[in-house]
């Protein structure tokens, strides 16, 4: 990474660091993508359950993908419906995930046009929705799309890389958040992966708790004998 960043290089050495660079991320994507699904083979995936901005995600899902949506001259539009939650319980990281292999997916088979990330809130369910304009998929290469370790054939693997578990894994995920996902592509058109998961509002904030312990110390008692002072009245001499 220094060598592909410093500028004392030439132009032949400088793009021979850029490639080895590339060659490492993606051996490191094929590493990580592979532990996760022996992770969820496994059933050692936890999903958290804490209070997420889901919006934020689907953002920060846009960024990520954003210098090579404008590399190969796509435009990318985020769409947040009116009514989408600002807030929710779900897990921040997985959401992420499902979100950035679906979009990694779309900025990687599509050549020309656009991806539109968008999310809405449909019947209690938050609704994540990526549609592109890439390759597509026949109904046969549609029906085994989330098998593992497949694509659509042998020459899209030699030309676009990876694994062919991105879509594995997402589909496990979303089924472990209690969701669920599904494809429509039309080959030579472009694809639409949607997902949908339960949405669970914050519980509302709890009220103080109550005050306990002893009472602080009041006035002395009279002498036995005399009567209590009431408020407003004076003590008899």
């Amino acid at each position: 990474r220094v060598g592909a960043r410093s500028g004392d290089h030439g132009t032949e050495a400088r793009a021979t660091f850029e490639k080895i660079l590339a060659s490492g991320n993606r051996l490191l994507a094929v590493v990580n993508e592979i532990l996760d699904f022996s992770k969820i083979e496994a059933g050692r995936i936890d999903i958290d359950a804490i209070a997420i901005a889901p919006a934020r995600l689907v953002d920060e899902s846009a960024q990520l993908v954003r210098d090579r949506v404008m590399a190969k001259g796509l435009q990318l539009r985020v769409d947040i419906a009116a009514g989408f939650p600002d807030r929710c319980i779900g897990d921040p990281m997985r959401i992420g995930q499902v979100l950035l292999n679906l979009v990694d997916n779309a900025v990687k088979f599509t050549e020309r046009g656009s991806i539109v990330l968008a999310a809405k809130l449909v019947d209690d369910e938050l609704e994540f929705r990526i549609a592109d304009s890439g390759i597509g998929m026949d109904a046969p290469q549609l029906a085994r799309a989330f098998d593992p370790f497949r694509q659509a054939d042998s020459s899209t693997t030699r030309r676009f890389g990876g694994t062919g578990l991105g879509l594995a894994i997402s589909k496990r995920i979303v089924e472990l958040m209690g969701g669920r996902i599904h494809l429509e592509s039309q080959h030579g058109v472009g694809t639409v992966a949607v997902f949908r998961l339960p949405f669970v509002a914050p519980a509302a904030a709890a009220p103080p708790p109550a005050k306990t312990g002893a009472l602080p110390p009041g006035p002395p008692l009279p002498p036995p004998g005399r009567p209590v002072p009431t408020a407003g009245a004076a003590a008899p001499t």
